[in-house]
């Protein structure tokens, strides 16, 4: 029934062109996953811990509730033997490390197939490996724990640091009610988020980096080259409240900052967080808030800035089935209010102010330790812009809109809890502003329509 569907939904994606090609990897991936033993390899934390990856999540990187709590409690629940020591007059301890450290390795490997090429660029290619990641994952000492991820992209030919989360959390009493406190050091708006409905850790869980997508993005959701330091509170497992301030830190520059920087914070820019969730014995539902304030240098470290301002809201539903299958529903919307007075004194806008948003809706049903079938919509729209939105090859606007929307289709499989393999389609009902001729020299958006194959073992 699950080889018929799938075969079934390649089938009506693909084209008579290129049908019998995608078909073959598809079996190659389904014959995979239907003949993977029940062997579940442990990485990172789930060495730390002792405990296999399904209890964190439901399809990596989608956490579950208990998932949820060893993050909020800064990576630090173990089970594994630790190297300790106390003062001399024994009262307390001076250290206490697990006696081995938790490393993973990441590898991704793609195919991507865009509808139709554009002039001079190949619609087609191979990314192999598109992705090498090196994390140091789990508990540094007592109450201190880590993320940390290190990344070669094949598009970039170099290494970074990607993600980075540094947390010390603790709990006291407030009242007759737990209260879990914690301080947060991050490199990304969101990236120390729990909940898989904001930008940093949202629906689709990968996609290809190299294929055609809308150029209009609010500043929480590619805001990157930062540093944020931050405090939480969960209070009672119902109320979460986070402030962070975040401060530009680009790899890659001169230090100390100078004219040559570019999207360059003055000051701190403040991201703001709460979420209300509660959990029944089979359910789990949150809603919440959260947003941002920066300006920014475009260039330089002196002279006017643009002004930013995002306030999302959000909501996350879930539902275990006594089979051990699960539903997961996520939304977000975002919208940014944009002064663009830097921007704009320099001709590179046609407003003076501007305003986006960003909508996003998406379902899954992971089936029990087998695969992940998802859907998702998505919505961009905004303020006509002409300068903003120019016309251009692939990527511009011929009527100066950002306006853009399409549904994405998902299928994971789990041959092992390590593995994922997974086909993806993107389709496109708008793009930069129109659905037909968007660019003005006669491409349309169903033109970007994307199918992306890729499979990723982290070990």
């Amino acid at each position: 029934m699950v080889s018929t569907t799938f075969i079934f939904f390649i089938e009506s994606l693909l084209g008579q062109k290129k049908k019998k090609i995608y078909l073959i990897l598809s079996i190659i991936g389904m014959l995979m996953f239907l003949t993977a033993p029940n062997n579940y390899a442990i990485p990172s934390f789930a060495r730390q811990t002792n405990l296999s990856c399904n209890y964190c999540h439901y399809t990596y990187p989608a956490l579950t509730p208990f998932g949820r709590m060893f993050k909020l409690n800064g990576y630090t629940m173990t089970n594994v033997e630790t190297i300790e020591a106390v003062s001399p007059d024994s009262e307390h301890t001076t250290l206490k490390i697990p006696s081995t450290y938790s490393f993973s390795a990441f590898v991704k490997s793609s195919y991507t197939s865009i509808s139709k090429a554009a002039p001079d660029i190949k619609n087609s290619f191979v990314q192999s490996p598109e992705e090498i990641s090196l994390f140091f994952s789990g508990e540094i000492t007592p109450k201190i724990g880590a993320y940390a991820q290190l990344t070669y992209g094949l598009s970039d030919g170099a290494i970074g640091l990607d993600m980075l989360d540094i947390r010390y959390a603790d709990h006291a009493r407030l009242g007759t009610k737990d209260l879990l406190y914690g301080i947060t050091l991050n490199n990304m708006p969101t990236m120390q988020d729990v909940w898989n409905t904001t930008p940093a850790w949202g629906f689709p869980y990968y996609g290809s980096e190299s294929a055609p997508s809308p150029t209009a993005a609010t500043l929480i959701q590619s805001m990157e080259g930062v540093a944020g330091l931050g405090a939480y509170a969960l209070y009672n497992n119902l109320i979460y409240v986070e402030v962070t301030g975040y401060h530009s830190s680009p790899a890659g520059v001169s230090y100390p900052p100078d004219a040559s920087w570019e999207m360059n914070t003055k000051g701190v820019s403040p991201y703001w967080r709460i979420a209300l969730q509660h959990k029944w014995e089979s359910q789990y539902v949150m809603v919440g808030t959260y947003g941002m304030s920066s300006s920014i240098y475009p260039a330089g470290i002196t002279g006017s800035t643009n002004k930013y301002t995002d306030v999302g809201f959000d909501a996350q539903y879930e539902n275990i089935g006594d089979n051990g299958g699960s539903w997961i529903f996520h939304t977000t919307y975002i919208t940014e209010k944009q002064n663009l007075d830097a921007t704009f004194s320099d001709e590179g806008s046609a407003n003076a102010s501007d305003k986006l948003n960003y909508f996003k809706i998406d379902g899954t049903y992971n089936f029990p330790e087998l695969a992940s079938l998802s859907a998702g919509f998505f919505s961009v729209s905004g303020s006509n812009d002409a300068i903003l939105y120019a016309p251009g090859d692939v990527s511009g606007s011929l009527n100066g809109e950002p306006n853009s929307s399409g549904e994405i289709l998902q299928l994971t499989f789990l041959p092992w809890m390590n593995t994922q393999i997974g086909v993806q389609y993107t389709l496109y009902n708008k793009f930069n502003g129109s659905s037909s001729n968007y660019n003005g020299s006669g491409r349309n958006a169903s033109d970007n329509n994307t199918l992306y194959l890729m499979g990723w073992f982290v070990f």
